[in-house]
């Protein structure tokens, strides 16, 4: 066991020392310390999960720090590719791009790094808690990542989301991972459904029911499926595994573990070199940190790996089955070899066939007898021993108890040998001999030239399959230069290739057994088919079936018709690849003549439908192309020949036995017609010295040609220039006069919308000026209802003024008749004074009322003016507005109102000063009236006969009063019906003017 620390180190080598595991079969620990002040001070760095890539040699690992490291065993290098800074959450490095693999970490994102260049390569985010898993499609093309509340579908071309699960909060997500080799997408939740969906639909194709086996849900955690997708396995907190069969989705069987385990962790298959993908050995991973290996088929543990004291957290196995790495509680990583761990897992099965050995014979036991009866007639004691080789003493048993005759004993029972150790039994019936040091030297060679364009005649779409059927194919004409010259080899070594493309060495030397052995004579007369081969043939049909080859012959049937097609592609066109194998399987444990009974066989199990075929192209359409016959009966009936044919033609004595190939170096051959082969290679290279002088020769005239066409181009070039920039002159002309007409139409657009922006501002002035016209009418109206107001307002106070003046007068007037009283008392004593003055203060008081009345009449007068000429001005003002400018409307608004303001306090002035007037001419009347005696006193001697007479002046005095009044009464009504009356007309003509036309803004 070595141990690498990768403290302070961004590479290096992974081994030291010649590798070699342990006895508890660690070949290696990783640990990552982190040294300190002091020894004392020294910690470790944990790393927390590791994944392989598709090849199984390189392994990526991540610790809570962030760092990521990748391991090649094959190359022995380690490196630090990335320190992302958060912890390493979940790994994948299965990737179609190899050198790519995907990290999740704690900050819920993730990454793609390339191991070469050690950059990022994008960033995909969308999930809002920690990724614990990430499953990659078979292809390498799309990834699922697995939270806790959603798992997403990427796309790992363009790094995007494609598809996005949520579930509710109550139903969490287990597991969501892709099936092997299909589109198919399996989701386990919480409540321990299961239910299996379409990648490219994303339709529910199954449901995979569970049912408990005690009372206590299972709660699954953890999955595993084999390599083929067939049985899928699940585990959880219980000690119970589910096995299900995908391919009709019931539960098989339920696997009880021992009582310890209480939860399974983690599961996965171990990959098997001879199990073609239907793995039967489980690694489960249990509470206790135990890694355990299940045979699932057994229903055994085969072995275990961890401590109690240093448990395994986490797992990961390679896909080639040769590498188990494990990550420990302490967080160390030991990769473990699967085949130190499982030495007895990669052995064949023990032996069906017990065998009594001797120095020269092996006998069968009884139940070898009871086993072969399955495929031959039993009782047949005249059966030839011209089985395999091992009957003429080539063979040898090997040290682990597996002969040849066993191994023929097994097949004979069997029909065939397991899938599952084929290729294992192949390499020890063909015994070949893995020389690594001489197919490296004829590799080295490189490719040969009949191979060189083998691409054109067989157009393989896989590129990985054609280059190794490429190599072998050369490393054969390289060995011996019939192969080389041979057009049937490549369909006879297809097959091989394909069944052995990972292990070139070991498809090269059984396609060169095969052609030693039992292809020896097939070149004797090349270049022609093997006529020794094919009368064999014919000489075998002949004698099992005259009427089959009498019908043959007449329809011009030949052997090269209906027994060389067989041949030289060895079964594998009239086969599938499970008849292929069955087949191969009885023809490489018989003698190398046993090929010819199956041609025979072929022909003589199809009679039926041959003896109908009358066409020739029928014939070859039948040796051509897959039949509806079963490989069974064909074989079958091989083995009815090979023990019915008699010995004068039968096969086996012209025909030599097996030969292996030898150890070392391989063997020379050279059993064909060498004279003809090197004419042909002659023949060949001076073709392809011709070739190659024609190729120089073209290759000149070619460049010739190029020259010329190249000047022809320059000229032609020159020309199209020239015209190009003639017709982008013209262009850039026809260009300006059309821009120049863009620009007139521009312009004449933007006067039309100039004009029309003018139309518009003049509609929106006139509106406004009709706007402010009818508010100007209102503040006019407004302002003559002020007028009216004031109006009644003067004449509501005018009224009173009068009924005060009434009243002081009346008052006055009583004073007067006091007088007259007093005047009277005084006329009993002076008839004469009383009369006289009497007559005097009615003339006196006459003339005041009189003047009195005048006064009145004036003021009513000047009122009335001053009125009509305040509604003059006012109709004025309005006209001279309404054919006045705008912007002074408001000058002349102001104007007004300040003559207005004007008028009516000259008005108010104008009434109070009559009224002061008024006040001044009674109070001069009344201080004359006093300051005059002696007027008095002549006015009443003058009048001092005309005593009866005063009565009647006195009742013309109140009656003047009440005239004047009713005077007043009538002007008052008379002003307020004219004013009335200039209402109207202002009213009627607002309503005559001529209406505001509608105009319509934008």
């Amino acid at each position: 066991m070595q141990i690498l620390d990768v403290c302070k180190k961004d590479s290096g080598k992974v081994f030291q020392r010649k590798v070699a595991a342990g006895s508890d079969g660690v070949l290696l620990t990783i640990v990552h310390s982190a040294l300190g002040s002091s020894p004392l001070n020294s910690r470790n760095i944990r790393f927390l999960h590791t994944a392989f890539d598709s090849s199984g040699d390189r392994l990526v690992a991540g610790d809570y720090l962030g760092n990521v490291h990748v391991f090649d065993f094959h190359a022995n290098r380690f490196s630090l590719v990335q320190r992302t800074g958060s912890p390493c959450s979940a790994l994948a490095f299965n990737l179609h791009r190899r050198n790519e693999f995907l990290v999740a970490t704690a900050d819920y994102s993730l990454k793609c790094f390339d191991c070469d260049s050690k950059e990022l390569v994008a960033m995909m985010k969308g999930h809002e808690s920690i990724i614990h898993a990430i499953s990659v499609h078979s292809s390498g093309r799309f990834a699922i990542t697995t939270s806790t509340d959603t798992a997403q579908l990427w796309d790992l071309d363009s790094f995007q989301r494609k598809r996005k699960l949520n579930v509710k909060e109550n139903v969490g997500i287990v597991k969501v991972f892709f099936l092997p080799m299909s589109s198919t997408i399996v989701t386990c939740f919480k409540d321990d459904s299961i239910f299996a969906w379409d990648s490219e639909t994303l339709e529910c194709r199954y449901q995979l029911h569970s049912p408990n086996p005690g009372e206590k849900a299972v709660s699954f955690k953890a999955f595993a499926t084999t390599r083929d997708g067939r049985l899928l396995v699940g585990g959880g907190r219980s000690r119970f595994l589910h096995i299900w069969s995908l391919e009709n989705q019931t539960l098989l069987r339920v696997v009880e573990l021992p009582r310890k385990v209480t939860c399974v962790h983690f599961m996965e298959f171990l990959p098997d070199s001879f199990d073609s993908g239907s793995n039967q050995i489980l690694a489960v991973l249990s509470q206790d940190g135990i890694l355990q290996f299940i045979n699932i088929v057994t229903f055994s543990q085969l072995f275990q790996i961890g401590r109690l004291d240093d448990r395994i957290s986490s797992a990961a196995i390679s896909p080639n089955g040769r590498y188990t790495a494990v990550v420990t509680e302490n967080g160390h990583i030991n990769v473990y070899s699967s085949q130190a761990l499982s030495q007895e897992l990669n052995k064949p099965p023990a032996p069906l066939v017990k065998v009594l050995k001797s120095n020269r014979t092996c006998e069968s036991s009884t139940s070898t007898q009871e086993l072969s009866t399955k495929s031959l007639k039993s009782g047949s004691t005249g059966s030839r021993t011209r089985g395999h080789p091992s009957g003429h003493g080539v063979m040898s048993d090997y040290a682990d108890g597996l002969g040849t005759d066993r191994l023929v004993a097994i097949l004979r029972g069997y029909g065939e040998y397991p899938a599952k150790y084929r290729i294992f039994i192949w390499r020890i019936i063909l015994r070949l001999p893995e020389n690594h040091t001489a197919y490296a030297a004829l590799l080295e060679k490189g490719t040969h030239p009949a191979y060189e364009m083998l691409h054109e005649k067989y157009p393989i779409k896989s590129q990985k399959l054609l280059r190794v059927l490429q190599r072998v194919l050369s490393a054969l004409a390289h060995w011996s230069p019939i192969f080389g010259e041979t057009s049937y080899l490549p369909l006879l070594a297809f097959p091989f290739v394909k069944l052995f493309q990972n292990n070139q060495l070991v498809c090269f030397e059984i396609v060169a057994t095969i052609l030693t052995s039992w292809c020896r004579h097939w070149f004797e007369y090349f270049p022609n088919p093997p006529i020794n081969l094919l009368s064999l043939v014919e000489n075998v049909l002949g004698y099992h079936d005259k009427e089959l080859l009498q019908h043959f012959v007449k329809h011009g049937v030949t052997s090269q018709i209906y027994a060389w097609p067989l041949l030289e592609t060895f079964f594998s066109e009239v086969l599938t690849c499970e008849e292929w194998l069955k087949l191969s399987d009885n023809i490489f444990s018989n003698h190398p003549s046993f090929v010819v009974m199956v041609t025979v066989s072929y022909c003589i199990v199809g009679r039926a439908a041959l003896l109908r075929c009358s066409e020739f192209d029928d014939f070859k359409y039948f040796f051509h192309h897959r039949n509806a016959m079963s490989v069974n009966q064909v074989i079958t009936e091989a083995y009815h020949l090979e023990d019915s044919t008699p010995d004068e033609i039968h096969p086996c004595n012209v025909l030599e036995t097996f030969v292996p190939l030898t150890k070392g170096q391989y063997p020379i051959f050279n059993k064909f017609p060498k004279f003809i082969v090197d004419f042909q290679v002659q023949e060949r290279e001076r073709i392809r010295r011709e070739e190659e002088e024609f190729l120089k020769q073209k290759t000149a005239a070619l460049e010739l040609r190029v020259a010329a066409e190249r000047r022809h181009q320059e000229d032609t070039g020159w020309y199209r220039q020239q015209k190009l920039l003639q017709e982008a002159e013209e262009a850039r002309r026809d260009l300006i006069a059309k821009e120049e007409q863009k620009l007139a139409d521009q312009r004449a657009r933007v006067a039309a919308m100039n004009r029309e922006m003018k139309m518009k501002e003049l509609h929106l002035l006139d509106a406004t000026r009709r706007k402010f016209i009818s508010f100007t009418q209102q503040q006019k109206q407004a302002e003559l209802a002020r007028l009216d107001d004031e109006i009644r307002r003067r004449v509501a106070q005018r009224d009173d003024e009068t009924r005060a003046a009434i009243e002081e007068i009346e008052i006055k007037n009583m004073e007067l008749q006091l007088q007259k009283r007093q005047m009277e008392i005084e006329r009993e004593r002076t008839i004469k004074e009383r009369d006289t003055e009497r007559f005097k203060e009615l003339q006196t008081r006459t003339a005041q009322l009189q003047k009195l009345s005048q006064v009145d009449h004036l003021n009513d007068d000047a009122d009335y003016k001053l009125e009509m000429e305040n509604i003059r001005r006012l109709d004025e003002i309005e006209e001279e507005k309404n054919h006045a400018i705008i912007s002074r409307l408001e000058e002349e608004n102001k104007e007004l109102e300040t003559g207005i303001r004007l008028l009516m306090k000259e008005a108010e002035t104008r009434k109070a000063e009559s009224a002061k007037s008024k006040y001044e001419l009674l109070a001069a009347d009344y201080s004359g009236k006093i300051g005059s005696p002696s007027k008095h006193l002549q006015a009443s001697n003058a009048n001092r006969n005309g005593n009866e007479d005063t009565g009647n002046e006195d009742g013309d005095t109140f009656i003047s009063l009440r005239r004047h009044r009713s005077s007043f009464d009538e002007k008052e009504k008379q002003m307020m019906a004219n004013v009335r009356r200039l209402r109207e007309k202002l009213a009627h003509e607002n309503r005559n003017k001529k209406p505001v036309p509608p105009y319509q803004l934008e």
